[in-house]
């Protein structure tokens, strides 16, 4: 193996990036990532403006023998973007959005954020699904599913995605799409980033009024099972351009909430709908009249303002930890578990949301993309400790995993969604997939990154060829 510093020096002369190294001013802003638990110190960070640099950034870690991470939007929970001792591929100087709003096309940089490309496209009435959270990256968002406020509406992320520009392992530089590495585009459609460096994305774009109605509705802990039994039946009526979610949470200190009731945990429907008011209000009256809120909000709001309501909670440098399951229902069952686990959290900004998965999200054939979860599954139960400082974090760790066991008995059976994985454990990744799912994602990984390069997230083996 090549000593480190002989090597990044030989480089450095010929990269167009910037190199960071442990002793450069910067370093420790450029290794944090958005959760505040993780605290790794990379050997070296490249940061890339060109996929032909990402391409000399992936060698170089090769010829070094030393393991290589990609930092997209560094919002990942488990902190895949940063390891010991390791390369990281740094994507953020990549941020340009792109829109030709005649095409309904965006493309955009594999460092780009959501605030990046909602601002873009809304600009021009135009959105693709993008997470709650502004700050999180395209990419990674993307290549393991992406889902949001527009699921129901035009379906995963990764169902608006047209093509993408990758660097393999090799450092090759392809353009994976239908037409194209059709099976690489096929994987890397909710196959994480196991297959290369996706350096652009193209999307279809959807037509989107850029100004919701939102209805914010709170009931207190007490009333947790009436609450989320109506919330669920709600929801199963709305239309499906029409943006839901369910959540247990601790009421927000905001001007709108009674100061006696900051902080305290309760649950809530959140409805966005992109009509007028007075539609919005037409679909929200029942769940008024049937049981009246403890408080609410109900405003017309930007889209892209929507897409930043979680932000001030999700703050960068939160300590966090998360588990998910996919529901086949919210049973009466898991409402009565739900209910109970949420009081018992100890941080005040540790959040479960439930997304509702319906519309154009249960038109695409199961098939038709790598996304881990069942096409046919009507719920993803997020269950997420945020906390503003680690002594916190322990208590809600523990939360978060007796909740998620109380609530296997209710689960689909096919494992967690990715994307919410903070254990990345290979039967959990496996369960996910399913096995023939995950065994045509083994060949193809055989086939794109033989040596398993791409190994920092929710590893998928290249298969062993049959003697």
């Amino acid at each position: 193996m090549a000593s480190v510093s002989e090597g990044v020096e030989a480089f450095r002369a010929g990269f167009g990036g910037e190199v960071v190294l442990p002793e450069d001013p910067g370093y420790d802003e450029a290794r944090s990532v958005w959760n505040g638990d993780i605290d790794r110190n990379p050997a070296l960070i490249l940061r890339c403006r060109t996929a032909s640099q990402v391409g000399d950034a992936i060698g170089l870690a090769r010829s070094l023998g030393i393991e290589l991470t990609v930092r997209g939007g560094g919002h990942n929970f488990a902190g895949s973007a940063v390891a010991d001792a390791a390369v990281m591929i740094d994507l953020s100087p990549m941020r340009h959005v792109i829109v030709d709003p005649g095409a309904r096309r965006a493309r955009c940089g594999g460092g780009a954020t959501w605030a990046d490309l909602d601002g873009a496209t809304q600009a021009h009435a135009l959105a693709v699904t993008g997470g709650v959270i502004s700050h999180t990256g395209v990419g990674g968002l993307t290549l393991g599913g992406g889902m949001g406020w527009l699921t129901s509406r035009a379906g995963l992320s990764c169902d608006s995605l047209v093509s993408a520009d990758i660097v393999l392992a090799d450092g090759r530089i392809v353009t994976a799409s239908a037409g194209a590495h059709a099976d690489l585009f096929w994987a890397i459609r909710g196959g994480g980033g196991n297959f290369g460096v996706v350096t652009e994305f193209e999307f279809a774009l959807h037509e989107l009024n850029p100004l919701a109605q939102l209805a914010l509705l709170f009931w207190p802990a007490a009333q947790g099972v009436p609450a989320l039994r109506l919330a669920r039946d709600a929801v199963a009526g709305l239309p499906e351009d029409v943006g839901a979610l369910i959540g247990g949470l601790s009421a927000p200190p905001a001007p709108f909430v009674p100061a006696e009731h900051q902080l305290k945990p309760g649950f809530a429907l959140l409805v966005a709908s992109f009509g007028s008011a007075e539609e919005h209000a037409e679909l929200i009256a029942p769940v008024r009249e049937a049981l009246p809120p403890l408080f609410e909000l109900v405003t017309p709001i930007p889209y892209v303002e929507l897409q930043k309501m979680f932000d001030e909670g999700n703050e960068w440098g939160r300590h966090a930890y998360e588990k998910a399951l996919y529901l086949d229902e919210l049973s009466d069952e898991a409402i009565d578990v739900f209910a109970s686990f949420v009081p018992r959290k100890a941080s005040p900004l540790s959040f479960v949301p439930v997304f509702p998965l319906s519309g154009a999200y249960s038109r695409v054939a199961d098939e038709d993309t790598a996304f881990g979860g069942s096409r046919s599954a009507r719920y993803v139960l997020n269950i997420a400790a945020i906390c503003p400082v680690p002594e916190l974090l322990a208590a809600d760790r523990e939360w978060v995993r007796a909740f998620w066991e109380a609530m296997r008995p209710y689960s689909s059976g096919v494992g967690s969604y990715v994307n919410f994985m903070t254990d990345i454990e290979e039967e959990r990744v496996k369960a996910a997939y399913g096995a023939a799912k995950y065994e045509r994602l083994a060949r193809i990984k055989a086939e794109y990154d033989p040596d398993n390069v791409f190994h920092r997230n929710a590893n998928i083996r290249p298969a062993v060829p049959h003697a």
